[in-house]
């Protein structure tokens, strides 16, 4: 018999931010969410309760073990953009048992049916920087501190309730070839010459908090535009970019940053990458203690690889080679040797531009992710 119940005690959100912790706590390849961000989500400061509702609830067995949980999650803003009436799901963990998996599938979709939703799907957070899709392919591959790991047989449970596949994405492991060096250096000079485009640099005695906060506004504006059209994504609210500035200050260097500006300082092309973080928070359960601290600001100081985070250009310099000075800034971290490797992350599986783009690499594809959707 399984149990399910709404989240809201004390007790009952350590259950849920815990669960999977425990699930995948023998996994050499599950890298776990902040703990203290997970516990923050259940506060009236969360950043994001201004544009969506969300509900969580936990599967219990006959023994009051827990064994499932799962969020729900209304997308606001998304919703009044698309003229849509969905509801997400996030955090999603089970055992392999359809019973557990189907009773919360179940409770999220009669809570969205109570608020007048005719769609449900998922694997989706409030919005597109949440950790996203289900891994479909890839559960021999550690996963990044960006995306989710999850067991094999979590496609089953989903498709068995009824979901079916919506979009893919599709995640790259990129290394250094030299084969292609000269001709991205070549075409990035053509390119920031003919356009008259500049990198956006970090002054010599500027602070890197500064510098973030320098060149924020523009990355913004290009961030919100480029991304529109893309699958999920809402546009990013103050209080959301407010967290986000403080938590790339936590982790990003100048180094990995490239911000190319037209010659009226319009941001018109950026590219992101931040220090691999999955090895210093393996087995840590998300939890910041001293040791981990060390562990992270290692890997900050001493990245053995990069995870890809963000690319864009504007609209009105698609198909004019400005990729290449972002590949050539990618290129130049594996170039010295300290980057050994980049992880991609999520590229939708039709997005044909960004993903030929990884040819002037030696790349392997090697996961895939995958969101659903249901009628309900």
């Amino acid at each position: 018999m399984v149990t399910i119940k709404e989240v809201k005690t004390k007790k009952e959100i350590k259950e849920f931010v815990n669960f999977p912790l425990n699930l995948y706590k023998d996994s050499p390849y599950f890298v776990p969410e902040l703990y203290g961000e997970e516990i923050a989500l259940f506060k009236d400061s969360n950043i994001y309760n201004e544009t969506c509702d969300q509900v969580f609830y936990l599967a219990y067995n006959e023994n009051n073990e827990v064994v499932g949980r799962i969020q729900g999650i209304i997308q606001k803003q998304y919703n009044e953009i698309h003229n849509e009436k969905r509801v997400r799901f996030s955090r999603f963990d089970s055992i392999d048992d359809t019973n557990v998996s189907s009773a919360l599938f179940s409770a999220v979709e009669n809570w969205a049916k109570e608020k007048g939703m005719d769609k449900f799907c998922g694997p989706l957070g409030y919005s597109d920087l949440e950790r996203e899709g289900m891994l479909i392919e890839g559960f021999d591959e550690m996963s990044t501190f960006e995306e989710q790991y999850n067991y094999d047989y979590y496609q089953k449970l989903t498709e068995d309730y009824g979901f079916t596949k919506e979009v893919d994405w599709v995640e790259s492991r990129l290394t250094y070839n030299p084969d292609y060096y000269e001709k991205i250096e070549r075409l990035t000079d053509i390119v920031m010459k003919r356009y008259n485009l500049h990198v956006v640099d970090k002054e010599r005695h500027e602070s890197k908090s500064h510098f973030v906060d320098r060149v924020a506004p523009g990355f913004f504006e290009l961030l919100d535009s480029a991304y529109a059209k893309l699958y999920g994504v809402v546009p990013f609210t103050d209080k959301m970019k407010k967290s986000i500035m403080a938590d790339f200050k936590l982790i990003l260097d100048p180094k990995y940053i490239l911000i190319i500006n037209d010659e009226n300082e319009k941001t018109v092309a950026f590219g992101l990458c931040f220090p691999a973080l999955g090895d210093a928070l393996l087995h840590t359960g998300g939890k910041l203690t001293i040791r981990t601290l060390l562990k992270i600001l290692n890997a900050v100081k001493h990245p053995k690889a990069a995870d890809l985070g963000l690319i864009a250009c504007d609209f009105d310099y698609l198909n004019k080679g400005i990729i290449a000075p972002i590949v050539k800034k990618v290129m130049d971290l594996l170039k010295d040797g300290e980057v050994k490797y980049v992880e991609t992350n999520l590229n939708l599986e039709d997005n044909i531009k960004i993903r030929q783009v990884w040819k002037y690499f030696n790349e392997r594809q090697h996961k895939r992710r995958r969101s659903f959707v249901k009628d309900i």
